[in-house]
């Protein structure tokens, strides 16, 4: 009796993790593709339901950990491009094309707290959450549209001077995937609220609809995913500056 007492207490415990540390490692460590293609339509909306759509060319690799994206409509947009490189062991690299300058603008750290492209993503929403930079603490699990889900609250480390006090993310159980998401500002209060939907592809669970409200401008961006191509070889020569400025046929 105490052996099958003492087993079932290791298999709780594997599948489900006491802290929030462990759950976000899970969540950091679960499968993923070498590289992402995809073509995004974004929908901007604000608060006297006024539209804005783009349709965005993205590609990415190592789990979006480089990225570069160009812009191919409306045609005032055409063209602007953006490329992200972070790094573990220095500042990362964000630069944007602007045709209609002829110039590359880099995005200082300063400034990640700014709108990217007038959307609710701000630059720090468009990179990768470093487990090291972070607290993890789990609070009470939750449902969310019928999904068991893991609730952690996550506190960024004042080192890296993140533009927010705190996030609480809702992490589907049974797939380790982020599907619901709160942010807070600096002073505590609700800044956003983000949704997160996947589609299995290959084998992947690979996002295909982000959906972002900022609260506090009562403005919305809605990102869909479309024509997703995972583990196409892409090569990583085509992450630098100096492709921004080539427009790619496809």
């Amino acid at each position: 009796m105490i052996r099958t007492i003492f087993l079932l207490t290791i298999i709780f415990s594997t599948t489900y993790p006491q802290d929030g540390i462990a759950i976000a490692k899970m969540v950091d460590e679960r499968k993923a593709p070498q590289d992402i293609v995809s073509k995004t339509t974004m929908l901007l909306t604000n608060s006297k339901g006024k539209t804005r759509t783009s349709t965005i060319l993205s590609k990415s690799i190592n789990n979006g950990s480089k990225q570069i994206l160009w812009f191919l409509n409306p045609a005032d947009d055409k063209g602007v491009a953006f490329l992200k490189i972070e790094h573990d062991d220095k500042a990362d690299e964000m630069r944007m094309w602007l045709p209609a300058f002829k110039k590359v603008r880099r995005i200082s750290s300063s400034k990640k707290g700014d709108s990217f492209m007038g959307s609710d993503l701000s630059y720090e929403d468009m990179t990768n959450r470093a487990l090291d930079e972070n607290n993890y603490k789990r609070l009470e699990d939750d449902m969310v549209d019928g999904k068991e889900c893991f609730v952690l609250e996550v506190v960024p480390n004042a080192e890296i001077k993140s533009t927010y006090s705190k996030h609480i993310t809702w992490v589907e159980k049974e797939t380790l995937i982020a599907i619901k998401e709160e942010s807070y500002d600096l002073g505590g209060n609700l800044r956003k609220k983000k949704m997160f939907l996947f589609e299995s592809l290959s084998g992947y669970n690979v996002i295909s609809n982000i959906f972002v409200e900022d609260i506090q401008k009562n403005h919305t961006t809605k990102l869909t995913m479309g024509d997703i191509k995972v583990d196409s070889g892409l090569d990583e020569s085509l992450f630098q500056e100096k492709n921004l400025k080539r427009l790619p046929r496809n």
